[in-house]
C-alpha cells in the first residue's frame, strides 16, 4: 500500500466505499470500510492525497485525516458527475468512490476549503436563521392569505 497516491472516498451513513490509485492512475485498491474501521485503515497508510464530496459529514471526516497527515480535499458533487461513467455505469457507491478519485486527479478541478469547527458553527447558525425568516415570510403570507377569503 506504499504505492498509494490518491483515494476518493463515497461517503455513507454506515459504510464507506474507498478507491485507490498509484502514480500512474491504476486502480490498486477498493473496499468498503464500516465507519469504525475508516480512521484505523487510513492511518496505516502513508500519506496521500484523499477527497470526498462535499456531504454532511466531510469537513469532520476532512479535519480527521489531516490529523493523520493526508491532504484531504472535499469537492462539490457537480466536479464529480461527468467522472461517473456513461450511461451504461450504474450509479452505486463503487462507481461513486472511483469518480471522486478520478475528478480529484484532474487539474482544474475546484476544492471546498475544509472549515474548522467554529466556522461550521456560524455558517449553521446563519442557515438556520434564513431558514426562520422564510418560514415566518411564508406564515405572514398564508394569514393573509386566510383573512382576505373572509374580506378581511
Amino acid at each position: 500500500m506504499n504505492n498509494i497516491t490518491r483515494i476518493g472516498i463515497d461517503l455513507a451513513k454506515n459504510t464507506f466505499s474507498i478507491c485507490a490509485v498509484d502514480m500512474n492512475d491504476k486502480i490498486v485498491l477498493e473496499r468498503s470500510l464500516k465507519r469504525k474501521e475508516l480512521l484505523p485503515f487510513l492511518a496505516n497508510i502513508p500519506a496521500c492525497l484523499i477527497a470526498m464530496e462535499a456531504g454532511s459529514d466531510a469537513h469532520n471526516w476532512s479535519r480527521e485525516l489531516i490529523k493523520l497527515g493526508h491532504d484531504a480535499r472535499i469537492m462539490d458533487p457537480k466536479f464529480v458527475i461527468p467522472y461517473r461513467g456513461g450511461g451504461n455505469t450504474r450509479k452505486n457507491d463503487r462507481n461513486d468512490a472511483r469518480a471522486i478519485c478520478e475528478a480529484a486527479g484532474r487539474p482544474h478541478t475546484r476544492f471546498v476549503p475544509v472549515k474548522n469547527e467554529q466556522q461550521q458553527a456560524i455558517l449553521l447558525v446563519h442557515r438556520r436563521r434564513r431558514q426562520l425568516v422564510a418560514e415566518h415570510t411564508r406564515t405572514a403570507n398564508q394569514i393573509r392569505g386566510f383573512l382576505a377569503e373572509f374580506g378581511i
